[in-house]
């Protein structure tokens, strides 16, 4: 077979990896790497000298990997045998990628799951072609575009998802903002998934989202629009008086419930939470109150509430009761004038029947009857 004199390579933009044909080489072959090119000697399948752009006349002083393992001799033109591997390292930027399927991404800022669907563009370029060629190409004599498209897409659309989900949590972003926030995404994912592709010698030249969409009918993204109008409403609002509206609709509700229910249980669930919620809006109005100005002559002087009563029965301390109960604990017998009571103000603890206010509790009633005499 005939030596060949001019080894060259005419590339275009769908092969990025290209073996030259023939492998009957000598010293004095000229070889070509134009612009946007790498070429390599190969032999035995291990990557050797490499050749940037120019026109290089070979001779054992450039191709000292090659003429040390194959024991060439010096000078003239000794024929030799050794693959030229050339690779081309333009940059592909118009590779679009696409969720096939919405990727599900929780709400940081309300802990909605959502289906969110994502459409963008990457570009790329053989950044280590040696690197490249020993990990992905292998024996194959071409290596086309679409093919590392194709490998590539699937590592792009495998990261996308988690990635999405980190910046959002990184950057605080909601669901519903996350259109506002494509270019953040977008150098996020790139510098994450650089990462990936530096392991096989492909440099990421651009990454970006071109639409990041939900369904607006879709039941979660509903679900998540209702909860961010009601932090939104409590945020210019206030809390407060938020609270407030809703303990008048719960309380409206429980009359409705106590009204027409026809039972004891429904009255009573509803009257239930009709104390429940009254004393919540007593604590909402008392909030509320304190921002009025209470001194105007139009306002009544609040009302002075007594402190109630503690008593210790059995060495344990019970209360504070308030007149009406412990009236009524004293006609059950529960209380008696010997058991200990104590308020605000008082010293120490007092007998009750010593306790000015609780002693007429304990005196007979002058208007009952004496007690019947068992006749004689």
């Amino acid at each position: 077979m005939a030596l060949i004199d001019v080894v060259k390579y005419e590339g275009n933009d769908k092969e990025f990896v290209w073996k030259f044909p023939s492998e009957n080489l000598r010293y004095g072959t000229q070889l070509v790497v134009h612009q946007g090119q790498s070429a390599f000697f190969v032999k035995g399948g291990a990557v050797l000298d490499l050749f940037e752009q120019g026109t290089h006349t070979l001779e054992s002083n450039n191709i000292p990997m090659l003429t040390k393992l194959m024991s060439l001799p010096f000078g003239g033109d000794t024929p030799f045998q050794a693959e030229v591997w050339f690779v081309n390292r333009i940059n592909k930027l118009d590779n679009k990628w696409g969720t096939g399927t919405p990727i599900q991404l929780e709400d940081p800022k309300y802990g909605v799951i959502v289906p969110v669907s994502a459409y963008g563009q990457f570009g790329f370029n053989i950044g280590d072609p040696k690197v490249f060629l020993e990990d992905i190409v292998g024996n194959q004599r071409t290596y086309k575009a679409d093919k590392i498209v194709e490998y590539f897409k699937g590592k792009v659309m495998s990261s996308v998802s988690s990635l999405i989900g980190k910046a959002m949590v990184k950057e605080n972003i909601s669901v519903t903002q996350i259109s506002a926030f494509t270019d953040e995404l977008s150098e996020f994912c790139k510098q994450k998934m650089q990462e990936e592709f530096n392991k096989y010698g492909i440099e990421l030249v651009n990454f970006f989202f071109s639409s990041i969409s939900v369904k607006e009918d879709d039941p979660s993204y509903v679900k998540l629009r209702q909860i961010k109008e009601k932090a939104a409403e409590l945020n210019v609002i206030g809390r407060d008086v938020y609270e407030f509206d809703r303990s008048m609709d719960v309380l409206g509700t429980a009359a409705g419930n106590e009204g027409t229910s026809g039972t004891m249980m429904g009255a009573g669930m509803g009257m239930g939470m009709g104390l429940n919620v009254g004393s919540a809006m007593g604590q909402q109005m008392g909030s509320l109150s304190g921002q009025l100005d209470s001194s105007g002559p139009d306002q009544p002087p609040a009302i002075k509430k007594a402190a109630g009563f503690f008593f210790a029965i059995d060495e344990q301390q019970y209360g504070p009761y308030e007149m009406p109960q412990i009236q009524q604990m004293v006609q059950e017998g529960r209380i008696t004038q010997e058991i200990t009571a104590w308020r605000k103000g008082m010293a120490d603890w007092t007998p009750a029947g010593e306790v000015q206010e609780l002693a007429s509790l304990f005196q007979p009633d002058s208007d009952a009857p004496p007690p019947i005499s068992p006749k004689a």
